[in-house]
């Protein structure tokens, strides 16, 4: 059919972006520069502080002692940035980390995370997105989508292609489904990786990563099909856990014999 040679068309302009990997060996597009997503991060921190309150005292310094013992082993790049970390009041059990050195973790993650290594778990996966720069990623993949979907949509509506409606819908349900999609699960899964190798470095008993998404299985409520959602399944992060866990335990027991004991309280 003619709309595939158009389809082609438009892929290939958009292979043609600049490419490089990730920490993990993955192929990645990144059109944004760093600058950008650091202002970017900067703003979302911000506006993030507007709509919520913040924590302070214990719940602040644990926090921030568990962050810095991570940071203090990341590459000079990103460990002498200025990092701000804040706690925010809210039930949801979530955490986050933004470009330019920013970590926010709410206060209901910290009833889930009932220990410094299950914490370190959290902490590490989501400086995991900021160092594998998922966010330029994501950012770049979107953009690089429309540009072809644009693409393709101009060329069929020049060449009167009939059902170019229907084609157009049916290939942004499959940008959807087949691209951004399964995309947000690679990054998870990515940062997962990451974020184990991270607290291991930095002393963190990486077994209780596993011991964490247990405790997330057991509040958390039903989750969509996985082929629907932006994140593995709970049973798949475990699974992918365990397969690099002999190898973050070697660098846990490496981290304690070099003197990285954490302990915060």
């Amino acid at each position: 059919m003619r709309w595939m040679h158009y389809l082609a068309v438009g892929a290939l302009g958009v292979s043609l972006a600049a490419c490089t990997t990730s920490p993990t060996g993955r192929s990645q597009m990144l059109l944004m520069s760093e600058n950008d997503l650091s202002q970017m991060g900067a703003q979302a921190f911000s506006q993030y502080q507007q709509q919520l309150p913040t924590a302070g005292g214990a719940q602040l310094n644990y926090v921030q002692c568990v962050t810095n013992d991570i940071v203090a082993i990341l590459p000079p790049e990103q460990r002498d940035q200025n990092w701000q970390v804040k706690v925010f009041e809210s039930e949801e059990a979530n955490a986050f980390a933004l470009p330019g050195g920013y970590v926010g973790v709410n206060t209901g993650l910290l009833e889930i995370a009932t220990n410094q290594d299950q914490l370190a778990s959290v902490i590490g996966h989501e400086i995991g997105h900021v160092l594998a720069h998922h966010a330029n990623e994501r950012a770049s993949t979107q953009s690089a989508t429309q540009l072809g979907m644009s693409v393709v949509g101009t060329a069929l509506g020049a060449n009167g292609v009939a059902g170019s409606d229907q084609i157009m819908a049916a290939l942004g349900m499959g940008a959807q489904y087949g691209i951004q999609l399964p995309f947000s699960r690679s990054h998870e899964s990515e940062a997962d990786k990451i974020g184990l190798q991270l607290m291991a470095e930095a002393g963190f008993d990486p077994r209780a990563s596993i011991e964490l998404w247990h405790n997330m299985n057991a509040t958390g409520g039903g989750q969509p099909p996985e082929w629907m959602s932006t994140h593995p399944s709970h049973g798949h992060r475990i699974d992918g856990l365990q397969a690099n866990m002999d190898a973050a335990l070697a660098q846990y027991q490496q981290a304690r014999q070099a003197g990285r004991r954490p302990n915060c309280q």
